[in-house]
Order: C-alpha cells, then sequence, then structure tokens
C-alpha cells in the first residue's frame, strides 16, 4: 500500500460493501474524488446560450462529441449535464442531444 498523503478534496471509500471488489483489486480502499455539486440555472441564466441539435447516432459518445465540438473529450459532462443525461448509457439512438455553446458562457453559468 503506498504512503501517499490523501488529498482534503478525496473521500475513501472503505465499506464493507465493497469488500470483494476491494480483494479483487488487491486494496484495502478507494480513493475517489467527490462529485462536485453543479449550480442548475434557471431559463433566464440560459439565455445568452446556443445549442448545436445533435441526433444520437451508433458511435456517438459524450467524449467524442465533447472533443468534435470543444476540442476537449474531458468536458463530456457538459454536454451530459445540460441534457440533464448523466451517461452515454442514458442515452438511446435517435435521441435529439443538445451541445451548448459558447463554453466559456455555460461554464460560466455552472460555477452559478
Amino acid at each position: 500500500m503506498s504512503n501517499k498523503r490523501i488529498l482534503k478534496s478525496t473521500v475513501r471509500n472503505a465499506e464493507e460493501l465493497y469488500k470483494e471488489t476491494f480483494r479483487k483489486r488487491g486494496v484495502n480502499h478507494i480513493d475517489h474524488y467527490p462529485t462536485p455539486k453543479l449550480y442548475h440555472p434557471e431559463a433566464s441564466d440560459l439565455r445568452n446560450i446556443d445549442t448545436i441539435k445533435h441526433i444520437w447516432k451508433v458511435g456517438d459518445g459524450y467524449s467524442k462529441l465533447a472533443y468534435k465540438f470543444y476540442g476537449d473529450p474531458k468536458l463530456w459532462w457538459v454536454i451530459a449535464w445540460y441534457n440533464q443525461l448523466p451517461t452515454d448509457a442514458h442515452v438511446s439512438f435517435g435521441d435529439v442531444i443538445y451541445i451548448p455553446t459558447p463554453l466559456d458562457e455555460i461554464l460560466s453559468i455552472l460555477r452559478g
């Protein structure tokens, strides 16, 4: 086991429920980053936000769309958050997904 210092922004999961998972991975716990609490804007907050309409098709994924529209696949969560569909598994083929733009505006809104 590593003696690395745990950052204050992490959460240590050592729950008994996951004992078998920990055993399989050869660890006693897993450290997670907590899920941030995002601001949920009102309609008036979104007045300067435009969207690009995208129809979900075979091969799509939030990270691919984030790369295509934002140049960074790590921003996949912006699209997921905006559409209130937290993962790719929540989207079906033929669903309409909206890509919020401009990115700096939507990120500013998320910060509250």
